[in-house]
């Protein structure tokens, strides 16, 4: 199978993926291997969009259980076995500019010691006439356990989640229909809409709109649930404990267990 081996320690994997029989090529695979952390695989959807992922943990800073060894893994998706996910993404559009995302898009506040004010619209109702807060963002579900719980202190499994960080106004976070549209208008910037970990940014000033929704797009992965396995996880943040900064292995165990 011809792939694009993507990650900051490609030389790592590159031996074990030649002797399972998949070739590098420079343009045109069939299927994008990253080999690193979720930035990695976030990263590669931007570059090579459309194409099917296999993303792998580096298991110099992600220790990985027995049953996700590399071996293991390889073999299984070459014999059909690996389970292929198609998340939905999202988009925004400003300024004649579009940027989507895998888990998450925010407005932010571009001066930290100043608060961003903004209105928002949820298919075209007046849902706030004005906000003050750092940041405001739409999720998917699968960004919904990433910065959207750091907010929200939640999850969800169905639709789109908006959530308002340090918001200054009694506002609901919520979960809202796939096919919602979010209007957001700047009324004291500046601001600036950042789309998962990529490095292009829009900037917003006073009086600009941005729409973010739903996107026609998806991201097709194979092996998500091997990639996020709780074990794994645990046996990361147990190596982590070893060298002095995290929180004592049977707490982290309750967490998972």
């Amino acid at each position: 199978m011809k792939i694009k081996l993507l990650g900051h320690k490609c030389d790592a994997i590159r031996p074990l993926l030649k002797q399972y029989g998949f070739q590098e090529v420079p343009d045109s695979p069939e299927l994008v291997v990253t080999y690193g952390g979720d930035g990695t695989l976030l990263g590669s959807e931007r570059e090579w969009p459309g194409i099917p992922k296999l993303p792998l943990r580096d298991s110099h800073t992600a220790k990985l259980c027995d049953d996700h060894d590399y071996k293991v893994q390889l073999q299984n998706f070459l014999d059909g076995q690996t389970e292929r996910e198609e998340l939905k993404k999202i988009v925004v559009t400003a300024h004649g500019r579009h940027l989507s995302a895998i888990n998450d898009i925010y407005i932010h506040n571009a001066e930290q010691a100043s608060a961003l004010r903004y209105q928002v619209w949820i298919d075209d109702d007046l849902y706030a006439d004005e906000i003050a807060g750092d940041a405001v963002g739409l999720s998917t579900v699968h960004g919904s356990s990433a910065y959207y719980r750091s907010i929200t202190h939640s999850v969800f499994q169905l639709g789109l989640g908006l959530a308002f960080s340090n918001s200054m106004e009694l506002v609901n976070h919520m979960v809202i229909r796939e096919t919602s549209r979010v209007k957001i208008r700047i009324v004291r910037g500046p601001a600036v809409i950042v789309a998962d970990n990529s490095p292009d940014r829009i900037m917003l000033d006073e009086g600009d709109e941005a729409i973010m929704e739903q996107s026609e797009e998806t991201a097709l992965i194979y092996g998500l649930k091997n990639f996020m396995c709780p074990q794994c996880r645990f046996l990361r943040h147990l190596n982590q404990y070893r060298f002095g900064n995290m929180i004592p292995p049977k707490i982290i165990s309750q967490l998972y267990n």
